[in-house]
């Protein structure tokens, strides 16, 4: 799957915004993508769209905690990053909750720190037009498809 995502945002990077889910699995087919990585992208991706999946804000002044399963399924200098990109304003809580949430959803134990980075691009992605280049490079350096499987 991750090699899904990071065809999306190669490929659609300039769009804005990747196509609806029917056309888009059509192009990925053509891509040569396997129909259960397609299905699984989807269905991954559709959850940053469910109306009310997401708070619009989330205002709060104390620290986050790591719940036991999330020790489980993201490795210990992933979450040290996810709070780093908080304390750095590259991210917001929200967004950090999102991006908890949606590496969970992979139910894959001990999460990469470079696999973190590419669901926090995409999450900035679908929720922002414009990222900042060095943010980009930030999060896609120095991912490589050998270690997106």
């Amino acid at each position: 799957m991750f090699e899904i995502l990071m065809y999306l945002f190669e490929s659609y990077i300039d769009a804005g915004s990747y196509p609806a889910p029917d056309k888009l699995s059509r192009k990925l087919s053509a891509a040569g993508f396997e129909g259960e990585d397609i299905d699984e992208a989807l269905t991954w991706l559709s959850a940053l769209h469910l109306p009310d999946s997401y708070p619009a804000i989330l205002a709060h002044g104390g620290m986050r905690f790591f719940a036991e399963r999330e020790f489980e399924f993201i490795c210990a200098e992933a979450r040290q990053f996810i709070l780093f990109a908080e304390e750095q304003k590259m991210i917001s809580a929200i967004e950090r909750e999102i991006i908890i949430d949606r590496a969970l959803a992979l139910q894959q134990k001990d999460l990469e720190l470079n696999k973190l980075k590419l669901i926090m691009l995409i999450v900035l992605w679908d929720r922002h037009q414009d990222l900042s280049p060095l943010l980009i490079e930030e999060l896609l350096v120095p991912i490589t498809s050998t270690q997106l499987h």
